[in-house]
Parts: C-alpha cells; sequence; structure tokens
C-alpha cells in the first residue's frame, strides 16, 4: 500500500506558506526580505496569517501586515495571555539575582490562577533576604503564592533554611492549597535541558533508593541502580536577562544566568526581562548566551522599577 503524505507548509529562503482553507497563507516572513517582495515574486497575492512571524523590525511592529514583534511596551502587555492552568517557568537560585521581578509583579496583576510553577525555589529569596535593604522584601515566587495564583510547584528547594521562618509556599503547603514535586537540583538542571533538546526521558543515579524513585522506572546499569526522569516542557517562562537585541539575543550577568539559558529553550514561549535593548550589532557573538530563537518577548525593566517592596 503507497502511503501519502499531505503537504500542509512550504518553507523557503523569503518566508513559511502554510496550506488552508483559503489557500496558502504566509506564516513567517524572513528578516531578509518582505511582504512586497514575496508577492512580486510569487505572483498572486496572498493572505497572511494573524499569527504571522516577522523579523524584519520587531521594532516597528506592524500589525497591518502580521508583523509580531517581540518587544512589549509592558511586563502586564507581554504576560496578558497566560492562562489559568498554565505551566510557567521561572528563573532564580536563592537571592534575588537572576529573577524577574518585574515581569513576576506583572503576572500577579494579570492574575491567572491555578499556575504550575518550575523553578529552583518555590519563593525562599523572601526569608533569606540576601542584601535586601531593611523594611523590605524582595519580589520572589511568594507573591504568587500569597495572592493564591500557584496549585503546584516543581522545585529543588521550595523550603525556609530556617523552620522558624518558613516560606509562603512552606504555608501552603501544610495548609493542603498547592502540590509539590520535589526535584534534586542536578536533575532539574537535566530535565529542563532535555525539555529543551527534545529529550524525552533520561536515567539518571541521583534519588534511586529513595522517596525521588517512587513509581518511576527503574533499571540496573553497568550494577548501579538508576531511575527514569522525564524532561520538563513549559507553556511560558519568565527569565531575567542582562541586555537583548531586538530579535531576542540575550546576554546575562554573572551569576544571575542560573537557570535562565536553559529554560528558555523549554517554553513554548520565552519571555525574557531585561535592562536595556542593544543596537543589533553591540552584542559580541561570542558572549551571547540565548539566542533569539528562543526568545518571543523582550521587555524592558523600567528604570525606576524596585525588586523589593
Amino acid at each position: 500500500m503507497i502511503k501519502t503524505r499531505i503537504l500542509d507548509r512550504i518553507v523557503t529562503d523569503k518566508c513559511v506558506l502554510v496550506f488552508a482553507d483559503e489557500g496558502f497563507v504566509i506564516d513567517e516572513i524572513s528578516n531578509a526580505s518582505n511582504l512586497e517582495e514575496i508577492q512580486r515574486l510569487v505572483g498572486v497575492e496572498l493572505q497572511v496569517s494573524k499569527d504571522c512571524r516577522f523579523y524584519g523590525d520587531p521594532l516597528i511592529g506592524n500589525h497591518q501586515q502580521g508583523v509580531v514583534p517581540k518587544i512589549y511596551k509592558s511586563g502586564l502587555s507581554a504576560v496578558s495571555d497566560i492562562a489559568d492552568n498554565s505551566v510557567v517557568m521561572i528563573d532564580g537560585f536563592a537571592g534575588p539575582g537572576g529573577m524577574a521581578h518585574y515581569l513576576l509583579m506583572s503576572l500577579r496583576d494579570q492574575g491567572s490562577k491555578n499556575l504550575t510553577i518550575i523553578s529552583n525555589t518555590a519563593g525562599i529569596a523572601r526569608v533569606v533576604n540576601f542584601g535586601t535593604p531593611p523594611g523590605k522584601l524582595v519580589i520572589d515566587h511568594s507573591i504568587l503564592i500569597d495572592n493564591h495564583q500557584v496549585g503546584k510547584a516543581i522545585a529543588s528547594y521550595p523550603v525556609s533554611p530556617s523552620a522558624s521562618n518558613p516560606s509562603s509556599f512552606e504555608l501552603a503547603y501544610r495548609a493542603g492549597e498547592v502540590d509539590l514535586e520535589l526535584v534534586p537540583q542536578g536533575t532539574l538542571a537535566e530535565r529542563l535541558r532535555a525539555g529543551g533538546a527534545g529529550v524525552k526521558y533520561f536515567y539518571t543515579p541521583t534519588g534511586a533508593g529513595t522517596l525521588i524513585a517512587e513509581g518511576k522506572d527503574t533499571r540496573t546499569l553497568d550494577g548501579k541502580e538508576y531511575i527514569q526522569e522525564a524532561g520538563l516542557l513549559a507553556d511560558y517562562c519568565i527569565i531575567r536577562g542582562y541586555k537583548a537585541d531586538r530579535f531576542g539575543n540575550v546576554v546575562y550577568k554573572g551569576t544571575s544566568r542560573n537557570f535562565n539559558a536553559v529554560m528558555a529553550p523549554a517554553a513554548k514561549t520565552s519571555i525574557v526581562e531585561v535592562d536595556e535593548i542593544v543596537e543589533d550589532d553591540a552584542l559580541d557573538p561570542e558572549l551571547i548566551v540565548t539566542p533569539g530563537l528562543f526568545v518571543d518577548r523582550i521587555v524592558v525593566r523600567p528604570e525606576d522599577f524596585s525588586p523589593y517592596e
């Protein structure tokens, strides 16, 4: 029997055409082309998909031609479509460094509920208080938990280092308001990397013979016990960069890189908060950590914004 494959798209160096009910429509336009040139080369007038991606000049934001810019005017506009029940990766390590505070505030104001958050911690920067000015509280995951927006956390270190000073997540967990999937830190990093690389499962000796292994496939390899772990994917990630260009190429500053680089490829929509958007040739290609391929939205943190409240 001859199997028939149905053609649904044509990829060229100028654009991507997708077959729809009304015929072929333009779904993506390369940064080296434009709509007028494509129409001229094809010889017929083509419709433009409402979700068309265009990387010619996202600063202009020509929505009339189906252009989807990467640069957003505010944090709230960048997170506006994060729906209830979404899976959201959130960067950060333990202290406030490398955390997208402005986007976290925007997500709190946006108000989506029953989120599953994937992060190294579930909001301990607020109780650790590294570098926090007296009388202030650092903005971290806790603001989402206190606002009853989180239904589950997948994290490595969700608890406070001090039993007498519990985090917001701990209090919510004890009250039965949130669920927790505890993941060893190295395993978390690899699950993120695997998800972004398209690796469905992998095996690790970490956690074998412990509660972490319950319900997971176990194998003995070279005389050592391994457990199966799954790559992690998310609907969104909100991460913190230092500088970006208009195409979404991102550089980080110091240890604030943390989990940002492995989260961006593992999310369907990656939203990055930066201090500055620079000219196209301002970033040294050798220093770019996250290529624009993995960044969908860019937001500049306002100069007067404080990561403390």
